[in-house]
């Protein structure tokens, strides 16, 4: 009997099953009872350790509720660097106002099940409810038997459901005018793989500004890459061959729907023998630690995590909010962060012999 076995009989994750093993916050004391109980009628070998926490005991509490196995969304979620830097400020801001915080991750395997289940644990707690990878329908049912809730990085405008999300076209029409603005005319696009609303905002939102400037990006210039590695990619150092067998050049610049993409496109340019961004400037999305400890560090969108995190928290915790029906939907700016990843474009830059830059 593997942990894997006894989160599939328990319908949660496996993470879930770890906290649970190890006495840490995250999910609700019944779920935690019944994965132990499981356990033990199962014969599993494991001595959990139940520590009472300060948000065990606290009478004011949080849920923050992610779907996982879902699109961009692995059950690793909280060490993703955007996720992380979110989590981060609702801890923060839920510890300003007395409030703690447990987290509850559902696998999208056993999505309605396990949303039930939530909901006896935390019927009456306000929930947050990360967004990023859901659907209207399922939004619409969490919604239905969580009622005190907040979705996070997403929005749909006909559900009567507060929303707080990042301004995505604004971002990325940052980012299309700042390449035009700086000289560029043969943009590149790398896109993810995985498409969520926020891609397809951002995708709308880099047209625009390049439309204005009588640009487009050519589909010969379009790539589509994994959305959550931060390592150089396979995929990617192919489709830029390809490209550049096809076109004798690359773009002199690209747009990154995310920073995970954008440092991920650096490492493989290197290693193609390309100097970033002397040769091809690269500009990310999100604005994640990690923008700054690449080489060279990575011009993107910074997205107010803060803010966002502040506005769910206090639509939970404000008392004028609970004697109301009314829903609110909230759409956060973002703010443009020059680095050294782009620069004004140099001659173009051809296909040698190998497939590879001339040396």
């Amino acid at each position: 009997m593997r942990m894997e076995d006894i989160a599939k009989i328990a319908q949660v994750s496996k993470s879930a099953v770890s906290l649970a093993f190890s006495g840490k916050p995250g999910i609700g004391n019944e779920t935690r009872e019944r994965i132990l109980r499981i356990a033990r009628e199962m014969g599993y070998n494991a001595k959990p350790r139940v520590t009472a926490t300060v948000q065990e005991k606290s009478s004011k509490q949080l849920v923050f509720l992610v779907i996982t196995n879902l699109g961009i969304i692995s059950e690793e979620y909280y060490q993703q660097p955007f996720f992380r830097e979110l989590i981060h400020f609702v801890e923060e801001r839920c510890r300003s106002k007395g409030y703690s915080v447990v987290f509850s991750s559902v696998d999208m395997e056993h999505f309605d099940q396990s949303i039930r289940a939530v909901a006896d644990d935390h019927r009456n707690s306000g929930v947050i409810l990360l967004g990023t990878n859901l659907s209207r329908e399922q939004i619409a049912f969490v919604a239905d038997k969580l009622p005190q809730l907040v979705v996070l990085d997403t929005c749909y405008d006909t559900l009567p459901i507060h929303f707080v999300e990042i301004n995505n076209a604004m971002g990325a029409y940052q980012a299309g005018a700042h390449l035009c603005d700086i000289g560029h005319k043969d943009i590149g696009y790398v896109a993810s793989n995985v498409r969520i609303h926020n891609f397809e905002e951002r995708k709308a939102g880099f047209a625009a500004a390049l439309r204005e400037k009588g640009l487009e990006v050519a589909p010969s210039r379009t790539f589509s890459v994994a959305p959550t590695l931060l390592s150089s990619q396979d995929s990617m150092r192919q489709q830029l061959e390809g490209c550049l067998h096809a076109e004798g050049k690359l773009p002199t610049a690209l747009f990154c729907e995310c920073d995970y993409i954008a440092i991920s496109a650096m490492k493989t340019l290197t290693e193609l023998g390309y100097r970033v961004p002397e040769d091809i400037s690269v500009i990310g999305f999100d604005n994640i630690n990690e923008s700054v400890i690449v080489t060279p560090e990575l011009t993107t969108i910074h997205v107010e995590k803060e803010k966002m995190a502040r506005l769910a928290v206090d639509l939970l915790t404000d008392p004028a909010e609970h004697g109301s029906n009314a829903r609110s939907k909230t759409r956060v700016d973002t703010r443009f962060v020059a680095r050294l990843s782009t620069c004004a474009p140099t001659a173009a830059v051809g296909v040698g012999s190998s497939g590879s830059k001339p040396g």
